[in-house]
């Protein structure tokens, strides 16, 4: 009984916060609620360095941040950090786990996390999906969940939820705050590329008309789906795309996906062509594979870019020209200005990918 008043308390505590924050019922931000939580921070997922940080991007210091670097998942940490997201006064963290061998984990045998978590201000877990170094599929279980979006409404499913996006597990699930899984796409355990499958899923959007936009990794395409799971259509940059570690949908009705394995942001139209990109590993002493993992567009144009290996984040605009940068060109760190594997990274406040915030007065 007591759990259960807990969560109930939990629950109305994230639902009211958010009202205070600006949160519209029903959805998520809107646009004017987000410029007025916009302060030109950037959070982002510093991935070998377990930890989310949020920096100033005009002096580059971190202002806030959580996990303290360990390896082992717990209370104060989180382990290979692919996602993070700030909603209201609260950071939803996915802590993928690091595989043996990689920065960042000391165990040859790997440093699991498998926890989807939300934290406050002051860095304390007040929800969470997921057991501490445990990979599974049951109840309460995941296997390297690389990204996770918090909802207020799902079709058919009004409420506080978490879209999660199980890699290892083939599938999206939609989490309510009692750790219920309401809703899936993908078949559990099983990568293919026919109806209700995918393979190595790296993320999950919720678009404005009710779809839901999933970055199908190794099957190298983003697929648009109904919440009924009924295929709508998929983007592949005309069949050049190979590895879309992530995918949103643009206020144009373009999408822009993030062709990790050509290493560029790449934005198509509603046909599936070519329309802009942007290349990373050009610039001299580049890692030649950075395997960039996120690209997102800024309210100016611009978009943000996780060049993972590259080890740095970079906003470029749509000419082509860096206008910021965290962290040094492909060298790994943990100093001033360091990143070590940035896996994703967002200004707060400032997203135009179709999913919360949505961006209703945007023509």
């Amino acid at each position: 009984m007591r759990r259960t008043l807990l969560k109930r308390k939990l629950i109305h505590s994230i639902i009211a916060s958010l009202a205070i924050a600006g949160v519209a019922t029903g959805i998520l931000y809107s646009r004017a609620a987000a410029a007025q939580s916009d302060t030109g921070h950037i959070l982002i997922a510093d991935q070998f360095n377990n930890r989310v940080i949020e920096i100033n991007r005009l002096t580059h210091q971190i202002v806030w941040h959580f996990g303290n670097g360990s390896d082992l998942p717990g209370p104060h940490s989180i382990v290979g950090t692919n996602d993070a997201e700030r909603f209201g006064p609260f950071t939803l963290i996915a802590g993928t786990g690091t595989p043996p061998g990689f920065p960042g984990c000391s165990n040859p045998a790997g440093c699991p996390d498998n926890r989807v978590i939300i934290v406050d201000t002051a860095g304390t877990i007040i929800w969470q999906y997921g057991q501490a170094g445990v990979s599974g599929s049951g109840p309460n279980q995941l296997n390297t969940p690389v990204h996770s979006l918090f909802l207020i409404n799902f079709p058919g499913h009004p409420g506080p939820h978490v879209l999660i996006t199980d890699q290892v597990n083939e599938r999206i699930i939609l989490v309510n705050l009692n750790h219920q899984i309401v809703w899936q796409y993908g078949t559990t355990g099983t990568a293919g590329s026919g109806a209700n499958q995918l393979n190595n899923p790296n993320s999950a959007e919720a678009l404005e008309n009710g779809h839901i936009l999933i970055a199908d990794e190794n099957n190298n395409r983003a697929i648009e789906i109904r919440p009924n799971g009924q295929f709508v259509k998929q983007f592949t940059a005309g069949g050049s795309a190979s590895g879309v570690a992530f995918a949103s949908r643009l206020p144009n009705g373009d999408t822009l996906l993030t062709d990790s394995n050509n290493s560029r942001a790449v934005e198509v139209d509603g046909s599936d062509h070519v329309v802009w990109q942007y290349i990373t590993n050009l610039q001299p002493g580049s890692n030649p594979t950075p395997l960039p993992t996120r690209a997102i567009r800024l309210h100016n144009g611009d978009t943000l870019i996780s060049d993972q290996f590259n080890d740095r984040v970079i906003e470029v605009t749509p000419g082509g020209k860096i206008v910021f940068d965290q962290g040094d060109l492909n060298i790994p760190g943990n100093g001033f200005d360091d990143l070590n594997g940035p896996y994703d990274a967002k200004q707060i406040g400032d997203f135009t990918g179709l999913t919360p915030p949505f961006d209703f007065d945007q023509e």
